[in-house]
């Protein structure tokens, strides 16, 4: 496989950073394909600032990656080897990758948007929806998110100006989020749409497991919140967090997001501290 373009790569990204399913080390061997395999491994490329990704290329073929494009330095031809052989499922590599010292990568538009800066937008896009779909007050697919240097666009329908005023907030407080353009509209008759699949049948009975996981997450990619210090148990959807917070703002922050995640019936936060 040559060059992946934008679509695939995207996936690919999404799937390597924005993923909220957790799968098993021995399972995602077995079962990556070859394409897979290629995405991670392009992915991998583009977030190292080492490495200029759109000028190297991968073909997996089973557990044999073949690695070709042209670099400046050996010490570069070594790290492409290094990131390819650390991606799951891949144990051989073939490095045909050449080295040009007089090698310049090929110029960019001047506002063309590096691979770095793309992964990062897609991350923060995927990010910015999750939470939204994790609430219980936003309706997330009725709200397209786009990316752009760090600057999130919402666009789409909410049912009131509640729901509206908290997906702004929402993508504000998501980690690696520079500004908000709210384009949302209020439409009174908005249809609220099922969002998510747990929730389909009963809402209010979702797993302990499925609350405190999305808890977690949200905390994990909040700018405001310290998710490592933080402990996350739910029985009977009743949650409680424990651990410490650097203020009083970080602690009802904890609170509030814990609260808003669908199936949550009450947030005891007796458990937090906070640091002096």
């Amino acid at each position: 496989m040559k060059k992946l373009n934008f679509k695939p790569l995207a996936a690919a990204i999404l799937m390597a950073l924005g993923s909220t399913t957790v799968f098993a080390a021995d399972s995602l061997e077995k079962d990556l394909s070859d394409a897979n395999k290629e995405g991670r491994i392009w992915s991998s490329f583009a977030l190292n600032r080492q490495l200029n990704a759109f000028d190297l290329s991968v073909d997996v073929d089973g557990e044999i990656a073949v690695l070709t494009g042209t670099v400046e330095a050996p010490i570069d031809r070594e790290l492409a080897e290094q990131v390819a052989l650390n991606v799951s499922g891949v144990k051989t590599i073939e490095n045909r990758i050449k080295v040009d010292p007089r090698w310049t990568a090929a110029p960019r538009q001047s506002d063309e948007r590096t691979i770095a800066e793309f992964a990062e937008d897609a991350t923060i896009t995927a990010n910015v929806k999750s939470k939204l779909l994790w609430n219980e007050t936003t309706n997330a697919l009725m709200i397209d998110v786009d990316t752009l240097n760090r600057r999130v666009t919402l666009n789409g329908s909410v049912d009131s100006e509640e729901s509206r005023v908290l997906s702004v907030r929402l993508a504000t407080g998501t980690s690696g989020v520079r500004s908000v353009d709210d384009q949302l509209t209020i439409m009174k008759s908005a249809t609220r749409m099922s969002q998510s699949p747990e929730a389909d049948s009963m809402e209010t009975n979702l797993s302990d497991a499925w609350i405190t996981a999305k808890i977690e997450s949200s905390f994990a990619i909040s700018k405001y919140v310290d998710a490592l210090d933080i402990n996350v148990n739910t029985q009977d959807g009743v949650v409680s967090l424990s651990g410490t917070t650097a203020s009083r703002s970080e602690k009802d922050l904890a609170i509030e997001l814990a609260d808003s995640v669908r199936g949550t019936r009450r947030v005891d936060g007796s458990g937090l501290s906070i640091l002096k």
